[in-house]
């Protein structure tokens, strides 16, 4: 990760599903070294509001910035800088973890510790089998691996600690907070608590939709 600071702004923002207004008028900024968990009842829009900011779903009004230019006309520029974890895994289901891992660091041009993401999501025991062959909760688990391991600045993870024990929450949350202690942004979605630091989390509470 650079030493750049970087900021995404969004203004004004409308989301729909289907004939559904989900939310209306939504503005924020996230900076450097900074960390928004949205909350709030299911079918509120947390995820659509997600994919918004990455650039994967379109508002119906408004307009997402980074770095104040809208993504849509640096797609490529800010997604080199995005590392998304949705409800899809993103994994190659005929590589194994550890394949998925080392692929994803080649393309980005560096190198995973792979050995202790594997320790710390505890998927050592099946980091070599297909990934097809793993659990659902298992399959969560590496998707998770090849975001910490991305080395991108802008980290978006959608319920990252679902499926996790107690321990595994403590040591993502440990690596979020790194990562924000190293000046990266996080956007999380979620219904419990985060465990990250208070001084650098702001909790944002999204109204369920009319």
């Amino acid at each position: 990760m650079d030493t750049t600071s970087y900021s995404l702004e969004w203004q004004d923002l409308t989301l729909w599903r289907g004939e559904r207004c989900l939310q209306q008028g939504l503005k924020g900024k996230l900076a450097s070294g900074q960390a928004i968990t949205l909350k709030g009842p299911n079918g509120c829009g947390k995820t659509t509001l997600l994919r918004t900011l990455c650039g994967l779903s379109q508002p119906e009004t408004g307009k997402v910035l980074w770095q104040g230019k809208q993504i849509h006309k640096i797609r490529n520029k800010f997604h080199a800088h995005l590392a998304y974890s949705g409800h899809n895994n993103g994994l190659k289901r005929d590589l194994s973890t550890r394949e998925n891992l080392r692929f994803a660091a080649r393309l980005r041009g560096r190198h995973t510790n792979q050995n202790e993401l594997l320790n710390g999501l505890r998927l050592t025991a099946c980091a070599d089998l297909p990934v097809r062959n793993l659990s659902a909760g298992q399959q969560r688990r590496a998707s998770l691996a090849l975001i910490l391991g991305s080395g991108a600045e802008f980290w978006v993870l959608d319920e990252p600690f679902t499926n996790l024990d107690r321990s595994g929450c403590e040591w993502l949350a440990r690596r979020c907070n790194d990562h924000l202690g190293m000046g990266g942004l996080l956007l999380t979605a979620g219904h419990q608590d985060s465990l990250l630091n208070p001084e650098r989390e702001t909790i944002i509470e999204l109204a369920g939709a009319n």
